[in-house]
């Protein structure tokens, strides 16, 4: 089973809808995929219309008997795609989640109870450094990066890759940055700073191996589908948001094989 997480220490650089829109893919190629929305604003559980009655994921923060397990919120969401959802309370859970001792493991003791069901993991997180972004990423095989190329998406981008190296030497030595992918952006814009600050990063000798080919353009058909809870490829099959992301997944399955 492979687990992947989406984050980046920023907000809107296209994080939760590039984490979903490659969990759709991986599971219209036929793969078994669970898509887990650790992000307290729940952005990723709306778009996809989960039930609001169901179930999610802050239950399973709390300790004592009774809490139920990660395995039993999962909700199908399609063919070969399962979500456990997020709600906005969880912004107050996690704070209490993040006093308990070993709540780096929670994923990933969590997971090993499904990972006969599912051939992907795929986890969206908050714009931030908090407890559950930590525990996605000791649970995880690689975190995947998107990014705008400007100053304050390249801040936040090194503030996480600084965290994945401290994870890594403590917790997980398998935990690697699989890829960074400009989002917003295409090399056929018109935006010479975006350009410089692509350049400069695809230049840096520690980043220039994790920057990915594939980049994602601006695109209107990609707000539309998760305002009308579809998948970019049942909304607009032939957009360029529909593209990019068959492509990014192409290359996520390449990096990880």
């Amino acid at each position: 089973m492979h687990i992947l997480t989406f984050a980046n220490n920023k907000g809107g650089v296209g994080k939760t809808t590039s984490a979903l829109s490659v969990a759709h893919r991986l599971a219209e190629l036929g793969k078994q995929v669970l898509f887990i929305d650790a992000d307290p604003q729940a952005n990723a559980s709306t778009a996809a219309g989960l039930p609001t009655e169901h179930p999610h994921l802050g239950l399973a923060l709390a300790e004592g008997e009774g809490v139920p397990t990660l395995a039993s919120l999962c909700y199908p969401l399609s063919t070969g795609l399962s979500m456990v959802r997020s709600a906005r309370i969880m912004a107050q859970q996690e704070k209490g989640f993040g006093n308990a001792p070993d709540y780096q493991f929670f994923f990933r003791h969590q997971l090993a109870e499904v990972a006969s069901r599912f051939e992907y993991v795929i986890v969206d997180t908050a714009p931030n450094l908090g407890p559950l972004t930590v525990s996605a990423l000791v649970a995880s095989e690689a975190v995947f990066i998107p990014l705008q190329p400007n100053l304050f998406g390249s801040e936040g981008m090194t503030a996480l890759i600084e965290m994945v190296a401290r994870l890594k030497r403590n917790f997980n030595p398998q935990l690697r940055v699989g890829g960074i992918f400009f989002t917003k952006y295409s090399p056929t814009y018109r935006k010479a700073l975006h350009h410089q600050y692509a350049r400069d990063l695809q230049a840096d000798p520690a980043l220039a191996a994790l920057i990915m080919q594939q980049t994602i353009r601006e695109n209107v058909s990609l707000d539309e589908a998760q305002s009308m809870q579809r998948a970019i490829y049942d909304w607009a099959p032939n957009s360029n948001g529909a593209a990019d992301y068959r492509s990014l997944t192409d290359e996520i399955l390449t990096r990880l094989s």
